[in-house]
């Protein structure tokens, strides 16, 4: 039996989950009006609920994230809101706090809706995901830090869960959930949806003296993961869901970033002997060719899919650099010739780093083949230059408007029950419709079967098309006029609509009992250093009480009690291995004595701890 395999895109808002389907996504994530892990991408009920229509006739999904930490002034306010998603169609939603999962599983005045542990839970470990499951969570999504073996390993240990893998999009330096410098430095909670992106910002690196190693870097920021090509690795891992970050990203990144996942699914599907298959129906045409090299990025990284690499990092600039589009050749009063085979748009954004190995940019106002006319001239640029274009509009046009279109793939079959009776039946996959007609018996004078298929695939804005008509062999013996064909495919269509969403329903159900079949199970620990109790993100009473029943000890999250010297970030990267100090990952030992600090430009220091046992980075307070 084929395994399905889902690709999973962000939704900022209606339109760009609209776009996602037509694009090629299995499913798709969306926020609510509050309670996701981004504040600013806030969604109405209506909104969600017409997106679910509209996924469900593809029998794709829609997740809602409701991963924030609840304060217990919000617990019925949640409440509410998961038993409306329901009510909307949401296939599931996406948790991080533990009262709402324990209310959930336990029944405690909320529907049986499938929920998903947010990478906000911090599932680094097979132990963990076990447990996991047995707290009633269907699907798990991994830290972004694995790499396919620890993937792969998890897969082994708990085969019956599914796992959830980021393929692309912006990247955490600390692992999700347990990430406070935010909340720390600006009393914006990353674990309620308000991170300042703290590793985005400019750092000195120092010695405990004051002395400087590394000045005003973002050495914190990562490029962005991209694992295109290690798609097939991943599957063959055991990963159910491939991930694509990004819900505050806008719609063309949605558009060319799912169809270019989705194009080397179908790829690789198409190789697989049967082993593979994609979670949804439908298959998308596009009107452009996917390159993620023309959307958003700050670079690309595989991360640590493969282990520990080199150029993960982004140091000197955390915005995006684009695409590399050739040489400066010429500096005129007034325009630039570069050398290199890109041809240039009006409107499109260049950019280069200067002689301090800072980030400038300049917008396109004309452009002449190889010569371009800045709107202003940008100071600080030279001959020789790497110049490159973070902003395509010529690319961007492309995917203006309607740019995809999906179609799913039916076959239809008439006949005669009884004299005078007519019995359509159409099929998408393994579901079926059926509409009956019933009118004066009229022997056909001449054969209808080309008018029937002409007037039955006739299939227009519809989300179908039908590759197949059967008709009995001796062909329709009774006259079936134009007018009440087109009046049958009519209703044959809506059938099949309503049949594909009853089926993504019962879906629903069905992933919902196997997790509380599930949660009889025991096994695994959510055990964290007992020196950190407060990183379960304990945020209300409801969670404080489960806690206890697990007979563990937690207390107040960093948000209501921020604990002394607390533990801000825990990161797999590090700046040892980064700076080629890392003598257990071949790098060359190094002078330095004494620990080392981050300093913010405005002074405040963090002190740098490695725990090298767990190949770690930790970053601590200074307070």
């Amino acid at each position: 039996m084929s395994k399905a395999i889902e690709l999973l895109a962000p939704a900022k808002n209606l339109e760009c989950g609209i776009a996602a389907i037509d694009h090629g996504a299995d499913a798709v994530y969306i926020g609510a009006s509050r309670f996701g892990a981004r504040a600013a991408a806030g969604n109405t009920l209506s909104d969600i609920k017409a997106l679910c229509e509209y996924a469900h006739t593809f029998m794709a999904k829609v997740y809602v994230t409701v991963n924030t930490i609840i304060y217990d002034n919000e617990l019925c306010a949640t409440k509410e809101l998961i038993s409306q998603l329901y009510e909307a169609g949401a296939d599931a939603i996406l948790v991080q706090d533990m009262a709402l999962a324990s209310m959930i599983a336990s029944g405690d005045g909320l529907p049986p809706i499938p929920i998903h542990a947010s990478t906000q839970t911090d599932n680094r470990t097979a132990d963990k995901v076990k447990w996991l499951a047995s707290q009633g969570f269907s699907r798990v999504v991994l830290a972004r830090e694995l790499s396919a073996t620890e993937i792969a390993q998890i897969h082994k240990a708990v085969p019956d869960v599914e796992l959830e893998v980021f393929v692309h999009g912006a990247l955490c330096v600390s692992y999700s959930g347990q990430c406070y410098a935010s909340q720390y430095c600006f009393g914006r909670s990353a674990n309620r949806g308000e991170c300042a992106q703290f590793c985005r910002l400019k750092f000195d690196l120092e010695d405990e003296h004051g002395n400087v190693i590394e000045r005003g870097r973002h050495l914190l920021s990562l490029k962005d993961l991209c694992l295109i090509d290690r798609l097939e690795t991943l599957l063959d891992s055991g990963a159910t869901s491939l991930k694509i970050e990004g819900r505050l990203k806008d719609i063309t990144y949605v558009k060319n970033v799912t169809a270019a996942y989705s194009r080397k699914l179908n790829d690789i599907i198409a190789r697989s002997n049967g082993r593979y298959c994609r979670a949804s129906l439908g298959r998308s045409n596009y009107t452009f060719e996917p390159n993620l090299d023309k959307t958003f990025s700050r670079g690309f990284t595989h991360y640590f899919a493969d282990g520990r690499s080199a150029d993960m990092s982004s140091p000197l600039t955390p915005k995006a650099i684009g695409q590399y589009v050739g040489t400066v050749k010429s500096i005129n009063r007034n325009d630039i010739t570069v050398a290199g085979t890109a041809a240039f748009s009006n409107g499109d954004g260049l950019c280069f780093f200067n002689g301090n190995d800072e980030l400038q940019g300049f917008r396109v106002n004309r452009a002449q083949g190889n010569t371009i006319f800045p709107q202003r001239m940008p100071s600080g640029l030279s001959r020789g230059q790497a110049l490159y274009r973070n902003s395509d509009q010529a690319f961007e046009k492309l995917l203006t408007g309607r740019s995809a279109e999906r179609k799913i793939n039916i076959t239809m079959s008439l006949k005669e029950s009884a004299p005078g009776n007519i019995i359509l039946t159409a099929t998408a996959d393994s579901v079926s419709a059926i509409t009956e007609l019933q009118c004066e018996p009229q022997t056909a004078q001449k054969p209808q079967t080309d008018n029937i298929v002409r007037q039955l695939t006739r299939l227009g804005n519809t989300p179908f098309k039908c590759t197949d008509v059967s008709v009995p062999q001796d062909g329709i013996k009774m006259f079936i006029p134009s007018s009440l064909l087109s009046h049958m495919r009519r209703d044959i269509i809506q059938k099949l609509e309503q049949a594909l969403r009853q089926a993504t329903a019962d879906a629903r159900t069905e992933a919902s009992s196997k997790a509380a079949n599930t949660k009889t199970e025991k096994g695994g620990s959510n055990t964290y250093p007992a020196a950190y109790p407060y990183l379960y993100n304990v945020a209300n009473n409801k969670a404080a009480e489960f806690y206890k029943s697990q007979q563990t000890k937690a207390i107040p999250a960093p948000e209501i009690n921020m604990p002394p010297h607390a533990l801000l970030m825990q990161c797999r990267y590090c700046l040892r291995h980064a700076l080629g100090m890392c003598t257990r990952q071949g790098g060359q030992p190094h002078s330095l004595k004494g620990p080392l600090y981050l300093r913010m430009t405005d002074g405040r220091r963090f002190k740098l701890q490695f725990d090298c046992a767990r190949c770690q980075m930790n970053v601590i307070a200074d307070k």
